[in-house]
């Protein structure tokens, strides 16, 4: 399954400031980014990845939003919330 170009984006993101192992390109847009399973990031990997998004995209997103865990729930999910931010 290929990642649509914002989710490509957004990978790439994800592998500089997270210094992943894993290329971009393997990341699995629908894997759970949190916990356990898919990428296996920890709250402190979010906050991260929150950071730089604001820096790239110009919002920021909360860490009191009590949508973090759909927006964070996948890669596309995290690159739908983005474009639906960008575009108000």
């Amino acid at each position: 399954m290929h990642a649509a170009p914002p989710e490509r984006e957004l990978a790439d993101l994800l592998v500089e400031v997270l210094h992943l192992e894993v290329a971009a390109s393997e990341i699995d847009p629908e894997a759970p980014l949190y916990g356990d399973h898919g990428l296996g990031l920890d709250s402190i990997d979010i906050l991260e990845i929150a950071v730089a998004i604001s820096k790239k995209y110009g919002f920021k997103l909360r860490s009191d939003d009590p949508d973090n865990d759909r927006i964070f729930a996948s890669l596309r999910a995290l690159a739908s919330h983005i474009a639906q931010k960008r575009g108000q």
